[in-house]
């Protein structure tokens, strides 16, 4: 019962109420291309071209990612990707790009990465840390921030930047797809679209020189692994909610989507899940390996 009835609280935290996108003219925000009303982007499939904006605080690209439904996990994936279900996501606002150096700067975070490059993404952060540039670059352009940095427990209801839901991660990274990767079911195409153990030279790249994904998403697979916002669960999947789901309440470790530069093929599907400790306590990958990109509500 008591389960139940989380689960319950958390689909209304989750609960996208108004489904049609909204162009919000916001504080620090203005429009660059409007190119298609939202109705002509299709839901799911196609490689429409999907409106875009560029804060005028940073300069960061995002891309309006249409709602819609998908088969979230794969038959052909590791266990803890079963069983597949069907979801139901809201419109969103994602970062065109992983968080570069550049901008993690700005906002007055140490950035340890390895790789160093104002172009690459930024690694070797922790989730804690990640929330954190999220809250800050929220407050820099007049949004509610998202998390309590004391519990760091996330306000879906606010209008700041996120951390993506595990779910909105794949989603995005699908982008229509029900292939093993955004790009089709062979790993040999994937050199076109990620860096990762085959070609990346052991080493990050700067951002956007792979091809995007249909929605015009760079690195959705390969370069670092990006954090989402829910904390992982091998079974969750089998008490995950239909509509917009934001995964456990409790557990000490966070899910990590992508696959990194150091990943094996298998390791960049667009079902694969990984997870880590957010302070890396017991690193399933190498701590620079790990990054992130955000997302906000319309």
């Amino acid at each position: 019962m008591t389960r139940n009835r989380t689960l319950r609280e958390c689909e209304g935290r989750c609960q996208r109420t108004n489904i049609k996108l909204l162009w919000r003219k916001a504080i620090g925000l203005s429009l660059l291309t409007l190119p298609l009303a939202l109705a002509s982007c299709r839901r799911e499939g196609g490689t429409a071209t999907l409106p875009e904006i560029t804060t005028t605080q940073s300069g960061v690209e995002l891309v309006a990612i249409p709602g819609g439904s998908f088969e979230m996990g794969s038959v052909a994936g590791s266990p803890d990707e079963v069983p597949v279900h069907r979801v139901s996501i809201g419109p969103f606002w994602m970062d065109r790009y992983e968080v570069i150096q550049e901008e993690f700067k700005k906002h007055q975070i140490p950035d340890a990465s390895h790789f160093k490059g104002p172009r690459r993404p930024v690694e070797q952060v922790h989730w804690n840390d990640a929330a954190l540039y999220c809250n800050e670059r929220s407050k820099a352009e007049a949004f509610e921030p998202c998390y309590d940095e004391q519990t760091w427990r996330c306000n879906f209801s606010a209008n700041g930047y996120r951390l993506p839901t595990e779910a909105e991660w794949e989603y995005a990274c699908r982008a229509g797809s029900s292939t093993a990767y955004s790009c089709g079911d062979s790993p040999a195409q994937l050199k076109g679209h990620a860096w990762y153990e085959d070609n990346s030279s052991g080493a990050t790249h700067h951002v956007g020189q792979k091809k995007p994904n249909a929605w015009g998403l760079y690195d959705m697979h390969g370069n670092v692994a990006e954090w989402c916002n829910d904390i992982y669960d091998k079974e969750y999947y089998r008490a995950s909610l239909s509509n917009n789901p934001c995964g456990p309440v409790e557990g000490k470790t966070y899910v990590l989507r992508g696959g990194a530069w150091s990943s094996r093929a298998d390791r960049l599907r667009s079902s694969a899940r990984m997870s880590d400790n957010p302070g890396f306590t017991d690193a399933c990958l190498a701590r620079d390996a790990i990054g992130f990109r955000c997302v906000r509500k319309p």
